[in-house]
């Protein structure tokens, strides 16, 4: 009965470490995407920066902020893809930790009924093994 306390213990303190390693690896899922975002916004400020000068530009002027435009343009349309497939990966970490979290308190459940088991059993033991003694009389009876 002890061998089962301990078994079912160390198999909550497996599934308590599984639930912190889902729980590490979502935060860090969803750090991503917002790390992403981010970058994407500030691409797309450096985009909107690009405005015009009141007063005349030379042609060279125009041609690299058009340029460097459409280099901002694309690079913020090519995070698009990486956005969306962290957030992907964010839910699908989200979703293994909250199975982690199932696991993790079934487990506790578990431990909790078998040390509740073995107080019952210890108990119960305890008093089969307690048989009270019958003092003997002065006639010799019982």
């Amino acid at each position: 009965m002890k061998a089962l306390v301990k078994k079912r213990a160390r198999i909550a303190r497996v599934r308590a470490a599984q639930h912190l390693l889902a729980a590490s690896a979502a935060a860090n899922a969803e750090a991503q995407v917002t790390s992403l975002e981010s970058n994407a916004a500030k691409l797309a400020s450096l985009r909107d920066s690009l405005s015009m000068t009141v007063g005349p530009v030379s042609g060279a002027t125009l041609q690299n902020r058009g340029e460097l435009a459409l280099r901002l343009d694309n690079a913020r349309h090519g995070l698009a893809g990486a956005i969306a497939s962290a957030k992907t990966t964010a839910e699908r970490k989200i979703a293994e930790r909250l199975e982690a979290r199932q696991r993790q308190e079934s487990a506790a459940k578990l431990d909790a009924r078998a040390v509740q088991a073995l107080a019952e059993w210890s108990e119960a033991r305890m008093a089969a093994s307690f048989r009270p003694r019958l003092s003997k009389t002065e006639e010799g009876e019982y």
